[in-house]
């Protein structure tokens, strides 16, 4: 993949997904932004994906 393609995808998980997404806003106001950045990298599946993703690009 073109590391161009890669951040198309990437920007279109994170608008679709992670925008709006109701388990980041209540981990951050129950917890933390530190705690739901930690959710979402460790947890979650479309941090997952954006994981797979981001290899891609080094």
């Amino acid at each position: 993949m073109k590391k161009k393609e890669v951040m198309m995808e990437l920007g279109l998980i994170l608008d679709t997904y992670c925008q709006d997404c109701l388990l980041k806003r209540v981990n951050q106001h129950d917890y933390g932004k530190c705690h739901a950045q930690r959710f979402c990298i460790t947890e979650c599946t479309v941090g997952d994906e954006l994981k797979q993703l981001g290899k891609h690009l080094t």
